[in-house]
């Protein structure tokens, strides 16, 4: 009987990380699509840097509630700690994509620990409101 009770709780978990996957998918290409309309909006509109740099954090929290609101949608328990689990993993990727792409992180340690805060704190919003 144990064993049967273990490959259902396997089964469950392996679901659980689909869905997560699913869910931070979901975060990237929502991603990507509104950094394409900010690249549009820069060239049509000249935006300056503030500007810009303030639509970048918002694409990061806008993202992040996305996914965590899908995840809290498909996942139905303990919705906040998934939508969280979606904004950390968010910003895990994006610091591996920065790495790779710049061979350094950019900005300082404070920037860093802010995007962190903003990318955990629009998961978990998302998967509470879910």
């Amino acid at each position: 009987m144990r064993s049967a009770e273990n490959k259902v709780s396997h089964a469950g978990a392996g679901n659980q990380i689909s869905k997560i996957l699913r869910s931070l998918l979901c975060a990237f290409v929502l991603t990507g699509i509104l950094l394409l309309v900010l690249a549009g909006l820069l060239y049509k509109l000249s935006l300056d840097e503030g500007k810009v740099t303030a639509g970048i954090i918002l694409i990061y929290v806008l993202s992040t509630f996305v996914g965590g609101f899908i995840a809290g949608k498909l996942l139905k328990e303990r919705k906040f700690l998934w939508g969280l689990t979606v904004g950390i993993l968010y910003f895990g990727l994006l610091m591996l994509v920065s790495l790779g792409l710049y061979r350094s992180l950019q900005g300082g340690g404070a920037d860093i620990l802010t995007t962190f805060f903003l990318c955990a704190g629009g998961g978990m919003l998302g998967g509470m409101l879910s």
